[in-house]
């Protein structure tokens, strides 16, 4: 009678256990990616929220004009650029693509707000040698200003003083700082130029003038062109085309989303609203514990998570390892989508950024109705306020109250009398990570860390090596080669 009891007990006190070959933890675009590099081993995805494609969140008005409430647009340049849109191809989005060519003014106006006026950043070669407010000399002077900067040796240093250094102040306090706002809502004085201007930086590194580096590794790129592999129908197409970027008919969750419904059709299972609250190795695969008490257990784990999130994760087994996810910081951003009746744009661009200099609510604004005309004609702008400030600027401040704070703040930049006649607010809790001074040598640390100790553990995502769309796609791709690699090996 006792094992009979016993019997039951385990039937049905026992939690779930599920076994697969690879778990992706993290239903953002990352591990949607790395889930359909995947498809055909059947992964399951475990997501802690009730939706799938993380920040990518676009919004449909009653009116049919689209609100993006994260990122909106994608570069088809580079390497990372044509992989994504090899990925857009495989999923047959390519007759959905919205193109923005170089000669559009999105793609040809980009404005600051300096010293009490907008202004435009030169966008030709001409321009590069007049001299525009806010800069005091033709940004061309650079080239003399970097020839004659001496060489700094460093492992890293921040990107303001970087640029500061090589271009001058003006550059660091009118070009990147505002720049570096648009990015990754970040100070200029603390972000990693190693990170954020890798190129820059090594080429002084290697060649003790930035220019003089760029101009031996650009040739040294044509070179390696030569030998690239074929690109794709839609890669040729952004080339020939001359796009400098673009987005997807109905909004950017449109991918996501597609990706989603592919990988149901290939039976890969998704555990939505069911966060993981433990992760383990064992010598041979890793078991996660979800907050619902299900037990996941896999050959393998791709981790889509935040640095941050995941490292309470690891923090009984390994200590060392949580400890060195938990030093990457994130920025919260309040985005607020606003609609005006009319075109009230005098100026077509992309939209103006805010030097932090300026010590304006607003870090930038977006011309939304300028990228992709809104079907009414209406005029719809996107603000971003807080970033690296948004504590204690914004701390307590009600998505209502930030939306009332960007009203003003575009009604007096732009000369708007009327108020809008839709607004969506909301704040994105730590959503962009902060690459910091050090974040190459955090990265060594991770990666030693997780090789040495063999841990059947890959990182993809915004936290490690770029934070834009085609860069996190990229790393769940690289991810799932080297699963692949291991696994034929």
């Amino acid at each position: 009678m006792k094992n009979y009891f016993w019997t039951l007990d385990v039937i049905f006190l026992t939690p779930p256990k599920i076994k697969m070959p690879t778990v992706v933890l993290g239903g953002g675009i990352a591990g949607l990616s790395a889930a359909y590099y995947l498809r055909e081993t059947a992964p399951v995805v475990i997501e802690a929220t009730s939706r799938l494609g993380g920040w990518i969140h676009t919004n449909k008005r009653p009116s049919g004009t689209l609100f993006e409430l994260g990122p909106r647009t994608i570069r088809p340049a580079g390497a990372p650029g044509a992989n994504t849109l090899n990925l857009i191809e495989d999923l047959n989005l390519e007759q959905k693509v919205r193109p923005i060519t170089r000669d559009h003014p999105a793609a040809k106006n980009r404005m600051i707000f300096a010293k009490g006026k907008l202004h435009l950043l030169p966008n030709s070669l001409s321009g590069l040698f007049q001299t525009k407010a806010p800069f005091s000399k033709p940004l061309a002077a650079c080239a003399w200003t970097d020839f004659w900067a001496k060489r700094k040796i460093s492992t890293d240093e921040s990107s303001f003083d970087f640029i500061k250094r090589r271009f001058g102040e003006d550059v660091a306090e009118y070009a990147i700082s505002p720049m570096l706002c648009g990015i990754c809502a970040g100070s200029a004085k603390e972000i990693s130029a190693k990170m954020l201007f890798r190129s820059l930086f090594e080429a002084e590194q290697k060649h003790g003038s930035v220019f003089k580096g760029l101009l031996k590794e650009a040739l040294s790129a044509e070179k390696k062109a030569a030998n690239a592999d074929q690109p794709g129908k839609l890669v040729t197409r952004a080339k020939t085309e001359r796009w400098s970027i673009y987005s997807l008919e109905n909004g950017l969750e449109n991918l996501p989303l597609t990706m989603a419904q592919k990988l149901r059709e290939s039976k890969v299972e998704f555990k939505l609203n069911d966060p993981c609250v433990q992760i383990k190795f064992n010598s041979d695969s890793v078991r996660l514990l979800l907050r619902s008490g299900t037990s996941i257990e896999g050959e393998t784990l791709i981790s889509a998570l935040p640095a941050s999130s995941l490292a309470p994760l690891l923090k009984e087994q390994h200590p060392q390892l949580s400890r060195a996810l938990s030093e990457q910081t994130c920025a919260t951003v309040a985005v607020v989508n606003i609609q005006f009746k009319g075109n009230l744009i005098k100026e077509p661009g992309f939209g103006f950024l805010v030097p932090p200099v300026e010590q304006k609510p607003l870090l930038g604004v977006i011309y939304d109705s300028v990228c992709f005309p809104c079907p009414s004609g209406d005029t719809v702008f996107t603000a971003m306020m807080g970033g690296h400030w948004f504590h204690p600027q914004f701390t307590g401040k009600s998505p209502q109250e930030l939306a009332s704070v960007a009203i003003r703040g575009i009604q007096d930049i732009l000369g708007i009398t009327q108020e809008p006649v839709d607004v969506n607010s909301v704040i994105l809790k730590d959503c962009i990570p902060q690459y910091t001074v050090g974040h190459y040598e955090r990265l060594d640390e991770i990666d030693n860390y997780v090789e040495s100790n063999r841990l059947p553990l890959h990182l993809v995502g915004s936290s490690y090596r770029g934070i834009g769309i085609n860069d996190v796609i990229m790393s769940a791709k690289l991810a799932v080669d080297k699963i692949k690699r291991q696994s034929s090996g």
